[in-house]
């Protein structure tokens, strides 16, 4: 078998280049000859190809332009699409914008988001980056001309089948210049106009972490800590990844001042880049807090990332607004064991946690297909509830494996997860444990691998879509290379 495997790859720093590595290497040891096309190679891939056909070509996307390169390829040449985020919208209308190609981006945005009126184009295009991005998935597209698309979890699945239900045949009249050059493609009415999504998308667990023995929590404990200066029995919490507004760092700077009144040691402990729109060290200096967060900067390795987690108590994994991405640095945590406090998320519904608020289990394992249904989503550990909940260790979390704040309530619950978790060591020992076992069932790296085989089958399987889309997203990208050649009475080699 051969595959072709666009995405990037280390140095790349992002979590989608470190887990197609990991899956390259991971399918060459079990046969499978993979050919990588990060954005430097992928000019390579037309002539391969022809000369040689791939069995499969799979395609990796999250939301950033490190994907921008891949788009033109996955809509020419069907495959396995795999999305990270079920939300591209940011990075589509920058790449086409940026391009100066206004008109493109208006018909695109027309065709996949008919629910839409076509004047939300014009935010964009005039410059306003709006929050009403995550709204706007902009992957119907990729959808329609793949084999088969592939998210991270049955809840994203169900999410972005819903987003895709509307037919693009509803689509309101847009610009007359852009209506027309692209009417057959919006008016199109073949059964392709409804995705056909149930059978189109499937779901795929991400893997990622590894387990921590003892030995190394007990090491990682003593000399993280002593190389920032952190006390041995303060209770540290951490985040990590890029230190941003949407990793909701304000609201846990102000969480934590609200703890240090019960718990005098607590800590925070940042790690990860820092971004150009938030100047974390001012929002640290603003609540005088600077004696109990430590500010780590980016790590370069993952072991280094393991170890920080090890080191901390409990680790904060909160996103808003979000593109439905899974966190990297959370399922790390959970396989190292660590109690985490995560944003209650709709593609997260599967995941069993506890409501701050209440002290009861959100949601429930659903491990056959079935959705969950009003009991499964809440109950109550013992029936007992109150504003800050049972206190005794034997009330514990039963399966679940991390504590969800509702983002309407994000700090009002945010200060009773992190009180509660700083205060009781029996309930972060649970979590913990609770967090590992679900972590080995549900994301470790053999998990994963497991996955992409059968999803690699299935695609294989497929015939490719014979989807009708606007026609700048067909562009073959050799109109130079006509015209020259049409010059001396040839065709293009792609005619051939």
């Amino acid at each position: 078998m051969r595959i072709a495997w666009f995405s990037p790859f280390p140095p790349v720093r992002t979590g989608i280049a470190g887990r197609s590595a990991e899956l390259v290497a991971a399918l060459a040891a079990r046969g499978v000859s993979v050919d990588r096309y990060p954005e430097a190679a992928a000019h390579d891939f037309p002539w391969r190809h022809r000369q040689a056909p791939y069995d499969l070509v799979v395609y990796q996307f999250g939301n950033s332009s490190h994907h921008d390169y891949a788009w033109p390829y996955a809509l020419r040449y069907p495959g396995l699409v795999v999305l990270h985020d079920t939300r591209l919208h940011h990075a589509r209308a920058a790449l086409l914008l940026r391009e100066t190609r206004a008109a493109d981006y208006r018909a695109e945005l027309a065709w996949s988001e008919p629910a839409v009126s076509p004047d939300a184009a014009e935010l964009a295009i005039a410059g306003f980056d709006s929050r009403l991005y995550y709204d706007w998935p902009m992957v119907r597209g990729l959808v329609a001309s793949s084999r088969l698309t592939a998210v991270h979890g049955n809840a994203a699945r169900e999410e972005l089948i819903a987003a895709l239900s509307t037919p693009n045949v509803t689509t309101p009249k847009i610009q007359a210049k852009t209506q027309a050059a692209n009417a057959e493609a919006i008016n199109a009415q073949s059964a392709d106009s409804n995705l056909d999504a149930v059978s189109r998308i499937v779901s795929i667990r991400l893997g990622e972490g590894e387990l921590v023995s003892p030995e190394r929590e007990a090491r990682a404990r003593r000399e993280i800590r002593r190389r920032y200066d952190i006390a041995p029995d303060a209770i540290v919490f951490a985040s990590f990844g890029g230190m941003t507004p949407e990793k909701r760092l304000p609201q846990i700077l102000a969480a934590l001042r609200a703890t240090l009144r019960h718990t005098p040691d607590a800590h925070l402990l940042l790690a990860g880049a820092r971004a150009a729109h938030y100047d974390v060290a001012a929002g640290i200096a603003a609540l005088d807090l600077q004696r109990h967060v430590t500010v780590a900067g980016y790590l370069e390795r993952d072991a280094d990332l393991t170890d920080h987690l090890a080191a901390c108590d409990v680790s904060l994994n909160l996103r808003w607004p979000t593109a439905r991405e899974t966190s990297g640095p959370w399922l790390r945590a959970l396989a190292a064991a660590r109690p985490t406090i995560v944003t209650d998320l709709v593609h997260l519904a599967d995941v069993p946690s506890l409501d701050p608020r209440t002290w009861t289990v959100s949601a429930v394992s659903t491990t056959d297909d079935r959705r969950p249904t009003a009991d499964d989503r809440r109950h109550t550990i013992d029936g007992r509830t109150s504003d800050f909940g049972p206190r005794t260790s034997d009330l514990g979390p039963r399966h679940a494996i991390a504590v969800a704040i509702d983002i309407l309530d994000e700090d009002h619950s945010l200060r009773l997860a992190m009180r509660r978790l700083a205060e009781d060591a029996a309930l972060r020992a649970e979590l913990g444990a609770a967090a590992r076992e679900w972590w080995q069932r549900e994301h470790a790296v053999e998990v994963m691998v497991g996955d992409y085989e059968r999803a690699i089958a299935a695609a294989m399987a497929r015939p490719d879509p014979d989807a009708t889309l606007p026609p700048h997203m067909r562009n073959g990208g050799d109109g130079r290379l006509r015209t020259i050649l049409s010059a001396f009475g040839l065709s293009s080699p792609l005619d051939r």
